[in-house]
């Protein structure tokens, strides 16, 4: 998240920080403007759902596709509104209307994440920052937090947890493998952004045929949006690198995608 007023970025090396945003403090909404907010597919998943949006309703109204030139695959930012302030689209007077299901950047600020995989791709190691932003009055509050408190209280974890498995891929590596390089993105795309899509394409091709997957998790997949990103997860693993994530039928067989 990245706002116009100067950031300082610091480790958070104390046991505690003080820190509190409230709608009587002097700069309530302002770190809520001219963001470049990239969205995982956590974020989205939570806010279409809350919105009761489908998924391509979602990317049209509420996003751009970016390209980051240090990266492949396509990333999804938030659309910030055209007039004024270039506010977030959800920010109103009394606040954030999406609050519980705001984004994961959102849930962590005032505070950054930096996390890499341990060795082996088990587990991963974060460290936390302090983005101190010019304009922000929040850190002249008498309210102190360690990290732990703050993770716990904004429900960081949850999504650092589902963030994690897609970062992995994200951030891989790896170079994509194989032809049909504008096909893969476009799986990409459609696996982590478009989970309605994603669903219709599992069940109305041969995917079930071709891949082995029992009947409870087949119907999770057509009734639970969070198994399915799980699971659009794996397919991208498996389709993108060859990775393990996936057990096909038979031998020698190819699945043709088709996004």
């Amino acid at each position: 998240m990245k706002n116009a007023s100067k950031e300082i970025f610091r480790p958070l090396k104390e046991s505690n920080f003080f820190f509190n945003c409230h709608k009587d403090i002097s700069c309530f909404n302002d770190c809520c403007a001219k963001l470049r907010l990239i969205l995982t597919p956590y974020d989205i998943l939570r806010i279409k759902n809350r919105l009761e949006l489908s998924s391509d309703e979602f990317l049209s109204l509420y996003t751009d596709t970016v390209i980051e030139p240090q990266s492949p695959f396509p990333m999804v930012k938030l659309k910030m509104n055209r007039k004024g302030e270039k506010s977030c689209p959800f920010v109103t007077e009394a606040g954030c209307r999406i609050y519980k299901d705001r984004p994961g950047a959102c849930r962590l600020y005032p505070l950054g994440r930096a996390s890499s995989l341990v060795e082996g791709g088990k587990g991963v190691i974060e460290k936390f920052f302090v983005v101190e932003e010019s304009h922000c009055r929040g850190f002249r509050e008498n309210k102190s937090w360690t990290l732990n408190e703050w993770i716990d209280h904004e429900g960081v974890a949850e999504y650092s947890r589902m963030n994690d498995q897609w970062l992995k891929l994200v951030t891989a590596s790896r170079k994509l493998g194989g032809n049909a390089i504008t096909q893969k993105i476009q799986m990409f795309f459609m696996a982590s952004y478009n989970l309605d899509k994603f669903r219709a394409f599992l069940f109305k091709s041969r995917f079930f045929d071709l891949f082995e997957v029992d009947s409870d998790l087949k119907k999770e997949l057509r009734d639970q949006d969070v198994s399915l990103m799980e699971f659009g997860i794996k397919w991208l693993g498996f389709s993108l690198f060859g990775d393990k994530t996936l057990q096909p039928k038979g031998h020698g067989r190819e699945f043709k995608t088709s996004a």
